[in-house]
């Protein structure tokens, strides 16, 4: 193989790798597909992940949206087996990721144990999924006008609903406001617990303390991060004209960076794994160079020129003589295929097919089986007079009893078969062709003179 063809080759299979790796698609796989109807799909998206307790157990394939239901959607998902089984009863979330991660991916509880399962391909019904609601709608929905209302329901609480409304009568009548606060507030402390709520909360705390800790632990930085800060913002401030230019470019930059980030967590998991399953071969480097070392000396001093220089002269001159040899094998090869293709796929059933016959110890009986047994017939074989006549003697049994009491006919008998034996076709390979049949028309035998029933 040339250079050419060598480069061509590499970058074949550096793109295969490379679509596989990233896209970790799998032609041989047969995962499990659950499909979903959400109100509101939010921004998930195809090759969202699909967690289970923390951990990743699926991806998203497809968001279909449902016509003239906006936003509801229909998500597509294919699972792992790690998620098996799940239950009729399973309930479905749309939750954001965390800054790093950025998206959405889908929170799948598996149902109760009591439950029947579901079958690959089934739908989860909308009463059983749900989504969070994220801080920036929390905050979208405070705009202006909202603001006001606010202030005026605060102002008239105030002074007509406890004051001037009677106090109590007043606050039984603003009851029935609570409801949707309630579940706006319930919405907004439930996506606030996060993805594991008996962890995060923990985590939080403690890196809180260590990063207060590290604060306290040196004041004199301290008093440096905040002089920093405030020539930070002052910096920031007397430059609010490009400040304000920037914002649109951040904007861009998002929109760019997004994609780029989810890529990258998407290539992590498998980097992950391959930095656990190659951590014992960087263990067992060490221990091979110490054992390699030796032999890499030896082979350096195989490679001097006063042992290259034997070498190639002796490869100088064998060389032509084994291309020469290469190119003569070619045709060999070729016959020597056809030849065990020959044996394989025509010669080997034939010699297993039974051979039929009158006598019922001998029906039945295969070929290469049959086929030793005249050997027994060529042990008596002998040359009449001297080596130069062509004629052979060779031990026969004469037709018997049996053969008269088989209406003349000799063994062994083949079955009556009208049809025709395959033809012979020198012209089409061996390979191609049908083995021999060894049914044959049925034909009357010769007696020999006075053998009679």
């Amino acid at each position: 193989m040339n250079a050419f063809k060598a480069g061509i080759l590499a970058l074949v299979l550096i793109a295969t790798f490379a679509y596989f790796g990233f896209t970790k698609a799998n032609p041989f796989s047969d995962p499990y597909v659950l499909k979903a109807a959400v109100v509101d799909a939010r921004n998930l998206q195809a090759r969202s992940v699909v967690r289970m307790a923390g951990v990743d157990v699926g991806r998203v394939t497809k968001v279909e949206p449902v016509p003239g239901s906006a936003p509801a959607a229909l998500v597509t998902m294919e699972l792992k087996e790690d998620a098996l089984p799940l239950r009729r009863d399973a309930r479905l979330k749309v939750r954001p990721r965390i800054f790093l991660e950025g998206n959405y991916f889908v929170d799948l509880q598996p149902g109760s144990p009591s439950a029947p399962e579901l079958e690959d391909g089934d739908t989860l019904p909308r009463s059983q999924t749900a989504a969070s609601v994220s801080t920036y709608e929390v905050l979208a929905v405070l705009q202006s006008d909202v603001r006001q209302d606010l202030r005026t329901l605060l102002f008239e609480l105030g002074t007509r609903g406890l004051i001037r409304g009677g106090g109590a009568r007043g606050f039984n009548r603003a009851v029935p406001y609570f409801l949707p606060a309630y579940r706006r507030s319930a919405l907004v402390n439930d996506a606030l617990l996060g993805e594991d709520p008996t962890r995060d909360q923990h985590r939080l705390l403690r890196g809180q303390q260590r990063t207060l800790d590290a604060l306290a632990s040196n004041p004199a930085t301290l008093g440096r991060l905040v002089t920093d800060l405030n020539i930070t913002a002052g910096a920031l401030a007397r430059e609010d004209g490009a400040l304000e230019a920037s914002v649109p470019a951040l904007r861009d930059t998002l929109r760019t960076a997004l994609p780029a980030l989810a890529s990258l967590n998407e290539a992590l998991p498998p980097l992950r794994a391959f930095a656990r399953e190659a951590v014992p071969g960087v263990r067992s480097t060490t221990p091979t160079l110490n054992v390699a070392i030796p032999w890499i000396a030896q082979q350096r001093a195989l490679m001097r020129e006063s042992e290259l220089k034997g070498l190639a002269r002796a490869l100088r001159g064998a060389t032509p003589s084994l291309v020469k040899l290469n190119r003569s094998q070619v045709k060999f090869l070729r016959q020597a295929r056809a030849l065990a293709s020959c044996t394989n796929s025509v010669l080997t059933p034939w010699s297993r097919s039974p051979i039929p016959s009158a006598e019922p110890g001998n029906t039945g009986q295969q070929v290469r089986l049959q086929t030793f047994r005249g050997f027994v017939g060529l042990a008596g074989e002998s040359r009449n007079n001297d080596a130069n006549t062509p004629y052979f003697h060779i031990q026969t049994v004469a037709p018997t009893k049996l053969a008269a009491a088989n209406g003349g006919r000799l063994e062994p008998l083949a079955p009556p078969n009208p049809g025709v034996p395959p033809p012979h076709r020198p012209d089409v390979p061996c390979e191609t062709q049908d083995p021999p049949n060894l049914d044959a028309p049925d034909a009357p035998g010769v007696l020999p003179s006075g053998a009679g029933p």
